[in-house]
């Protein structure tokens, strides 16, 4: 195989490719590229070594690792490889230059950043995920989608920021930019760092961008936006800060909050923005945990989450595109005219829920086994109850509102075929991945192979009794509270709305404080200019009389009265200089 080939980090194939996609009219043929693309990088990354670093340059100083492989960004860089494919599938249907350039320009700078292996250039590409992702919500052409998008871009912009920042003082440190494990987040740097991360993660009260832009994206936008921005930020956090405890509250809390919003939001694509942070709070968790079967479990989650969570934001998708809503009091009875999207739609549901034979029984196992094997029962109970506010919000309430419950009347055609294929791809790899290994090359141990520690993950086994049992009964209980609450009409009902958050505080609250402080000046403002020129004009004007050439130290003797205190303050310097170097 060429060296040239060798070197060449995928992510850079799918930028060029999307760059090129932008201002290529054809349309079958801009589509070809976006399908190509990753095809040729999954076969690149397949035939790359590991643990080798491929590419490397010197710039200005700076040794950067422009493209490395080894366990964990392998199958991070897999997984955004075959997101990219799949949401080119699903846009087949569309005719958009920017979106799709630009989705594929920003799948590759996820990839690539996740193949860096310095600071410099993981900055430079966890920026270019933000300008080009940020053409996802403005697909949607509408007024809300712009202001979104705008406040989305401010947000990104603000973790990359902190991010050069933390860099900088990483470099004035330790005069090296190579990617490292922050131990503490006392050293120089790290802090912003961590933030930056978190940004990007969607911590607590940081990820109310995520709510505000997902759901008001385009319908190909949301599917794009679900795979990259926030996995890459579990990526960088399981490079950065394995075992870095305060993740493991920040993880537990992320879990369990989102599931209280989700459960009365009348917007289905709004309650997959909330499940997806309860989802990445599982991740993030686990990395906090550190142990090498916790970042197993974090990465195999995140690795099926991006095929299922996409499935469901797939789904949706394909509501949105034929009916023109996703609110939950506008749809029902959708499985009498798009049955082949409902099946889909209740794998990714069965599957985000855990249900075993599906892909988040084999990976968030390892992580509740994880947290009880580091003796943390607390957590381990905020995991647990987390997981039923799972299938209560993404595993029953989607499919529930979106294709059964009332009968909205509205009979519409089935989802376009590529749209179709793209989700039936995603469903049969979360089944796949969920399987015990019975067939050969299908099966979890697909993935546990994958996985950077590959001994810890091949010993580890999900298919126990208890396993199973405890599973299938937390699945049961909240499945009969969920009937329950409906048969009493105690569930929260479905009716238009807007749920308040936490980014209420400086939406309303902020804004409207700084209206009143406008207000104020603008009264008492006019004033204040005044009285403060009129004190600096006196003030200069008396310095002026006294200092200027023609004032009143300039008049008498051979030389001026200025001359001579010039002369006495520069002898008086340099007798304190003398003396201090003395």
């Amino acid at each position: 195989m060429p060296a040239f080939l060798t070197a060449l980090n995928p992510g850079w194939l799918l930028i060029l490719a999307g760059v090129v996609a932008i201002f290529l009219p054809m349309r079958r043929i801009r589509q070809g590229i976006a399908i190509g693309a990753p095809l040729v990088g999954i076969a690149l990354l397949a035939l790359a070594d590991q643990n080798v670093n491929h590419l490397t340059a010197s710039v200005m100083g700076l040794d950067l690792v422009l493209y490395r492989v080894d366990g964990l960004s392998f199958i991070f860089g897999l997984a955004f490889l075959i997101a990219a494919l799949l949401n080119a599938i699903y846009a087949w249907h569309t005719d958009d230059r920017v979106q799709d350039g630009m989705a594929l320009a920003y799948g590759g700078a996820a990839i690539a950043a996740a193949f860096c292996g310095d600071l410099m250039t993981l900055f430079i590409f966890w920026e270019i995920t933000a300008v080009t992702s940020v053409f996802m919500v403005l697909g949607a052409g509408t007024r809300a989608s712009y202001f979104a998008s705008m406040r989305y871009l401010g947000v990104q912009i603000l973790s990359g920021v902190l991010l050069l920042a933390g860099i900088a003082y990483v470099y004035h440190d330790t005069g090296n930019i190579g990617l490292q494990v922050f131990e503490d987040l006392a050293a120089p740097g790290a802090l912003l760092i961590f933030i930056a991360f978190g940004i990007k993660a969607a911590f607590p009260f940081l990820h109310n961008w995520l709510q505000d832009s997902y759901p008001k994206a385009s319908v190909v936008g949301a599917v794009v936006l679900s795979a990259f921005t926030t996995k890459l930020a579990v990526y960088a956090f399981a490079r950065m800060f394995p075992g870095q405890d305060s993740l493991i509250w920040i993880g537990a809390v992320m879990t369990c909050f989102p599931v209280f919003f989700a459960v009365i939001e009348n917007d289905l694509r709004k309650v997959l923005a909330y499940s997806t942070n309860n989802q990445i709070g599982f991740m993030i968790c686990a990395i906090g945990v550190g142990t090498p079967l916790a970042l197993n479990g974090a990465v195999a989650h995140a690795f099926a989450d991006i095929m299922f969570k996409g499935l469901l934001f797939m789904s949706m998708g394909a509501v949105l595109y034929r009916t023109g809503t996703t609110k939950a009091s506008e749809l029902g009875g959708l499985y009498r005219s798009m049955p082949w999207t409902t099946i889909f739609c209740l794998v990714g549901a069965i599957s985000i829920s855990a249900m075993p034979l599906f892909s988040a029984f084999v990976t968030k196992s390892m992580i509740l086994s994880a947290v009880a094997h580091a003796g943390l029962p607390i957590i381990w109970l905020m995991l647990m109850f987390a997981s039923a506010g799972v299938l209560e919000h993404s595993g029953i309430k989607i499919p529930y509102f979106a294709f059964f419950g009332h009968d909205s009347g509205k009979r519409v055609k089935e989802a376009p075929f590529n749209m179709l294929l793209a989700m039936g791809m995603a469903a049969f790899i979360s089944i796949a991945i969920g399987l015990p290994a019975v067939i050969p090359g299908l099966g979890y141990e697909w993935l546990y192979n994958l996985l950077p520690y590959r001994e810890e993950a091949m010993n580890y086994q999900p298919f126990t009794f208890d396993h199973i049992l405890t599973q299938l009964q937390l699945l049961v209980l909240a499945t009969f509270a969920f009937v329950l609450l409906k048969r009493f009409g105690v569930y929260p009902p479905e009716k238009p709305g807007t749920i308040l958050d936490t980014d209420w505080l400086y939406r309303k609250v902020g804004f409207g404080m700084a209206q009143w402080a406008g207000t104020v000046w603008g009264k008492v403002g006019p004033a204040m200019t005044a009285v403060f020129f009129g004190l600096t004009g006196r003030a200069y004007d008396r310095i002026e009389s006294a200092f200027s050439p023609r004032g009143e130290l300039a008049r008498g003797g051979l030389t001026g009265a200025m001359a001579v205190w010039t002369a006495a303050l520069l002898g008086l310097a340099l007798l304190l200089a003398f003396i201090t170097v003395g």
